[in-house]
């Protein structure tokens, strides 16, 4: 690596990524781009938030009350004291968190990286046997979960004893116990912060390796040239942050810029929008389904939004238009990618094209590219290559080479651009379904229906949904005819 040193210890990641001939080639064109060698996100965040006098400014919205930025500061140097001298966390070992969108998962997430070590964060909605996966190939050693969802992973634990296990509670009332002194470890910009995983078309995961860089070249690049957020900013994201999409519109972006984050509680459109009202949000960062369902609830008092951004499925023009008819806001909307951390084509204000996803964010190139792999001209559809400060690297993954061409990452997405750079959206490249913004393998959902003992075998395909964009179509052979069909179509 560039300065030829790290502070890893616990080497597993480093030692797992794709050789340098095999990765993509990276950008750093903007001179906000150019990060010092020694280099920790959080301490960026967080230090560097109140040394610009952040610090009494709120960071976290809650309905108990604010979190400053020099309180979460404090509550995360506890917690990476707790990692350290209580759980044994060394930097480079890997942390799977296991929660939803909230305070204390949030500051759980900068603690982790302030530790030196390698967060993965997971979706609440994991099962045991998808878990199972993550930990063997991340080596997880440690994992941290609200206490509700612990189950799975006790199930996931079976025959993985070196996997130990802490509930959020008994964590939270071990780093209460702490000195709020900690000095973040001095890690390299190049040393491996973040395991996102995402699935691949054939339903086995993927992790994507990210830097300490990384998590601030998405916010110095996508945030900073299209969002152009405030100090007064109020963010609120659906997503998990075990999305790259949601990490960077609930966390990291809002930290960056001296802004606010908030959590919007549970309770589908109508309380989204309540939230809004409520917090007066500014920001907001949601699926085009869920733009679609509140379309469908009207009521609420949402002037306060300023910037409401639309990833993870296709933005149809229809839903844009109907948005805008109704707040006077263009849904920003974007196309990124977990190899690629977060959005790299994407547009803002007058620059809005309905139905066009936008052109290529500063900071990055894009281009379109033929059956034979050159560059395709304008106004024909082919795959979606793009470079930037950040770009695929996956964990120990013969796949790379699927992901990587000629020094350009080709995302599995067809598009055409016309000729003044603007990119429009054509479908899938591969067999994925992106339903509501998640990413579906029809593989995995076959092997799942497959193992239903009535079933001979089944094909799963994407089904147009005027809420979700897609869903899941299963076609199903039983073994023998059923007495009554409704019920077993309901185990399925």
């Amino acid at each position: 690596m560039a300065g030829g040193w790290t502070s890893h210890q616990d080497t597993f990641v480093r030692d797992r990524l794709p050789p340098a001939s095999a990765q993509p080639e990276f950008l750093f064109d903007l001179p906000e781009l150019a990060y010092p060698e020694g280099l920790n996100a959080s301490e960026v965040l967080l230090e560097g938030s109140v040394a610009q006098g952040f610090g009494a400014r709120t960071a976290f919205v809650t309905d108990d009350g604010p979190w400053t930025y020099s309180e979460v500061l404090a509550v995360a140097n506890r917690m990476a004291r707790a990692l350290v001298e209580d759980l044994g966390v060394v930097p480079g070992g890997r942390v799977l968190l296991r929660g939803v969108n909230s305070p204390r998962l949030f500051t759980l997430w900068l603690a982790v990286l302030r530790a030196g070590a390698v967060a993965v964060t997971t979706m609440p909605m994991l099962r045991a046997a998808e878990l199972g996966v993550i930990i063997d190939k991340a080596r997880i050693g440690l994992a941290i979960s609200d206490d509700d969802l612990l189950p799975e992973l006790q199930a996931a634990q079976a025959g993985r004893r070196t996997l130990r296990l802490v509930a959020f509670d008994a964590f939270e009332r071990l780093s209460e116990a702490k000195s709020s002194l900690f000095q973040a470890v001095r890690t390299h910009r190049d040393d491996p912060c973040l395991l996102a995983f995402t699935s691949g078309t054939t339903g086995a995961p993927k992790a994507c390796i990210h830097y300490h860089r990384d998590v601030l070249a998405m916010s110095d690049t996508f945030a900073r040239h299209v969002l152009k957020p405030r100090a007064d900013d109020i963010f609120v994201a659906t997503p998990p942050i075990a999305f790259t999409f949601g990490l960077g519109g609930a966390l990291v972006f809002p930290l960056r810029f001296g802004a606010a984050t908030s959590f919007a509680a549970r309770g589908g459109a109508a309380g989204l929008l309540a939230h809004i009202e409520q917090h007066r949000i500014t920001v907001l960062f949601t699926a085009p389904t869920s733009y679609r369902q509140m379309l469908l609830t009207p009521g609420a008092d949402i002037a306060s939004l300023r910037v409401c951004v639309s990833a993870g499925e296709a933005l149809d023009k229809a839903t844009s238009d109907r948005w805008f008819e109704r707040t006077g806001l263009r849904l920003v909307d974007g196309i990124g990618a977990t190899e690629m951390m977060h959005i790299f084509i994407s547009a803002s204000g007058d620059t809005i094209r309905p139905g066009s996803v936008g052109r290529v964010v500063p900071g990055f190139r894009a281009r379109i590219l033929d059956a034979g792999g050159d560059e395709a001209p304008a106004g024909q559809a082919g795959r979606l290559a793009v470079k930037g400060p950040s770009g695929c690297r996956y964990l120990d993954d013969e796949r790379q080479a699927d992901y990587v061409f000629k020094g350009w990452n080709v995302t599995g997405d067809t598009f055409r651009q016309d000729e003044d750079g603007y990119f429009w959206y054509v479908g899938r490249s591969d067999d994925m379904i992106v339903s509501s913004g998640y990413n579906i393998a029809a593989p995995e959902v076959e092997a799942a229906l497959c193992g239903h003992p009535a079933v001979l075998e089944c094909a799963v395909v994407a089904h147009p949904d005027p809420m979700r964009g897609h869903i899941p179509k299963a076609y199903v052979v039983l073994k023998s005819p059923s007495d009554d069909e409704a019920a077993l179509a309901g185990e399925l």
